[in-house]
């Protein structure tokens, strides 16, 4: 971890500390390179460099300080609520993120983020910050239009840089998109965050691992990803491991940030633009034409309330990626969004995921129609099309890495996926 310097330039650690501010019971101020700020006084402040296998959750109001760890502790994956949280980092070393936009200044237009995230350079304190939110940034940027230095009590300001902004053909940090993906039969595995470099290569020597599940991003995203650069996803490609881009998108429960639309035309409206908002992310990730990009839609209970609504945002996310040469996955609870979709397969077969990847915890290693769930001697998604996660939400330790994952078998060919003669948009349902 680099060294915290103040502004002053004086050598050593920088001053971390809470005091009370004046006249207000409900923020307290912390100081950070010199920077002071005051924040809500529910939020936790947590130190990386103190704390490095913290996880960066997006659902606890936090302020996190210092560059990201190993984020050992995160688990989960979707959140029903998001959180104002805050960020700082020394800007040496902050990684060159790509899946959330950076932009110019806190009087600068907010751009579409779909993941509720954004990073603002603050060049005079020498700081990274990175915001997540719940409603609207508001919130959070009002804590650093209100920041200030220390040392030489000026208001501290958020210079220009340079958008990083989504380009079909060049990925973020300047590296050729990579297209499509190859064909994959194994075991995989997903974690909340991407993990380190030193894991990542650990495991694929000694673990029975060879895909990997990333969340690029969406708005029920639950950790963020400091890791998560176009450099992180061309080193794993070129070890070898098979990547499973996952955007976590609106979910089928009642939250107006989070929550999928009960009303199908909504839903669909809502799966073209999570469509938009993956392929930005995945390309400005290096992630091409063709590749495979899941939808995670949690587990629901109530299918008469939310199986139209699941089918919709499912077909019209299949549909919007194939017009912008993706593949489409999902994936969904056996018992709840593959039921929903298979039921409707007949009503538009062409505007189904691709490959359907689902959740069943029964421990088999399988994508036979028994261990998906799905019909025995069934014809859909057959022919290298499924993935099946069979053990959720536990530790495993390979080479002395331990990682809290999701357990996965996939038998997956990209090539021959569908792609032609899609549908405009999905069938009604009956």
């Amino acid at each position: 971890m680099s060294t915290r310097t103040v502004l002053s330039g004086l050598l050593g650690a920088a001053l971390l500390m809470s005091v009370p501010t004046a006249g207000a019971v409900d923020t307290r101020e912390v100081d950070y390179h010199g920077l002071r700020l005051a924040v809500p006084a529910n939020w936790r402040v947590v130190d990386l460099d103190r704390e490095p296998g913290a996880c960066l959750r997006l659902d606890v109001p936090t302020l996190y300080l210092g560059h990201a760890g190993t984020q050992a502790d995160c688990t989960g994956r979707a959140v029903v609520r998001r959180a104002d949280t805050l960020h700082l980092e020394p800007l040496d070393g902050a990684p060159p993120r790509a899946d959330i936009p950076t932009v110019g200044g806190l009087s600068a237009v907010v751009p579409r983020t779909d993941s509720n995230e954004l990073r603002y350079a603050l060049r005079r304190a020498g700081l990274m910050a990175t915001v997540s939110y719940g409603d609207a940034p508001d919130g959070v940027r009002g804590i650093l239009a209100r920041a200030r230095t220390v040392a030489a009590g000026l208001p501290a300001t958020v210079a220009a840089v340079p958008a990083v902004a989504a380009v079909p053909a060049v990925a973020a940090d300047g590296a050729k998109p990579r297209t499509g993906q190859p064909p994959f039969t194994g075991e995989g595995f997903d974690a909340c965050t991407a993990p380190t470099q030193r894991a990542m290569d650990t495991w694929r020597a000694d673990s029975p691992f060879g895909a990997v599940g990333i969340y690029i991003g969406g708005r029920a995203r639950a950790c963020a990803q400091p890791r998560l650069t176009a450099d992180w996803v061309e080193r794993q490609a070129d070890a070898g491991w098979h990547l499973m881009p996952i955007w976590v998108g609106p979910q089928p429960w009642h939250n107006a940030v989070t929550g999928l639309s009960t009303d199908p035309s909504e839903a669909n409206d809502q799966g073209r633009a999570a469509a938009e908002g993956a392929v930005d992310a995945a390309r400005s990730l290096g992630l091409g034409a063709g590749t495979v990009l899941y939808n995670d839609l949690e587990h629901y209970t109530d299918r008469a309330t939310w199986d139209a609504p699941v089918v919709a945002y499912l077909t019209a996310w299949t549909v919007r990626l194939h017009e912008l040469g993706h593949r489409s996955g999902a994936y969904v609870s056996a018992s709840s969004g593959a039921k929903g979709l298979g039921a409707h397969h007949h009503q538009a077969p062409d505007a189904m995921p691709d490959v359907l990847w689902v959740a069943r915890w029964n421990g088999a290693a399988s994508v036979a129609d028994a261990d998906m769930g799905l019909p025995k001697g069934t014809r859909k998604w057959s022919g290298r099309r499924r993935a099946h996660q069979f053990r959720g939400d536990h530790d495993a330790s390979y080479g002395g890495v331990t990682l809290n994952i999701d357990r996965n078998w996939l038998d997956v060919d990209p090539s021959v996926l569908g792609g032609g003669g899609i549908l405009p948009i999905p069938l009604p349902l009956s």
